[in-house]
């Protein structure tokens, strides 16, 4: 079953997902990329990709909502998702170019192309057919990976979110176990070339 049943509630499901939500993860992970690649004027380039990948994106996405657009964050319409990505390729790709003028550290810029080659990936399987991959586990995919290469292998850990995120999403009925995988497989898969040039 891949269309959310709004009769299906989980808490434990739903405080994951709300609390482990893409533009939470980015905020918390760009901050971390720029600081490893520039210190602390690094983390501001951090924040800088956090607000271009993740909240502007939100913003956008809860800005449809209230005209109507969409139920909730989640847009479990797959037909409905093009104009998301539209808007989160071209919101990633002005900051990079605002990162390339200001001589941004390469490690948050090289992360930025990531998230922006992860999203190619999330649109192109959105298009393709009745598939809807999982942007929310691509994320929390992503962001560790991003991690692991620019601080530690350490960060591997944090794929125990990872799993939870995945987790809530078919608990709550949003994506299959497949979908979930596949998102994820898809964050790590982009992130980690670019990081390791």
């Amino acid at each position: 079953m891949t269309t959310h049943d709004s009769t299906v509630d989980h808490p434990t499901a739903r405080t994951v997902t709300d609390v482990l939500q893409p533009r939470n993860i980015l905020l918390v992970g760009m901050t971390g990329t720029g600081a490893a690649a520039g210190g602390w004027s690094g983390i501001l380039w951090g924040l800088l990709a956090a607000l271009c990948a993740g909240i502007i994106p939100a913003t956008y996405i809860e800005w449809q909502r209230k005209r109507g657009t969409w139920g909730d964050r989640h847009v479990v319409d797959r037909a409905k998702r093009t104009p998301i990505f539209f808007v989160i390729l071209g919101s990633i790709g002005a900051g990079s170019i605002i990162m390339v003028v200001g001589h941004a550290p390469t490690g948050i810029l090289i992360a930025m192309l990531a998230l922006w080659a992860m999203t190619v990936g999330l649109l192109a399987v959105n298009n393709a057919g009745k598939w809807k991959i999982s942007v929310d586990s691509a994320v929390a995919s992503a962001v560790p990976a991003i991690l692991m290469c620019v601080h530690s292998p350490w960060w591997l850990l944090a794929y125990v979110l990872t799993a939870a995120v995945c987790w809530s999403r078919v608990a709550l009925v949003y994506h299959t176990v497949a979908q979930t995988v596949a998102g994820a497989a898809l964050g790590a898969a982009t992130a980690v070339p670019f990081l390791l040039t």
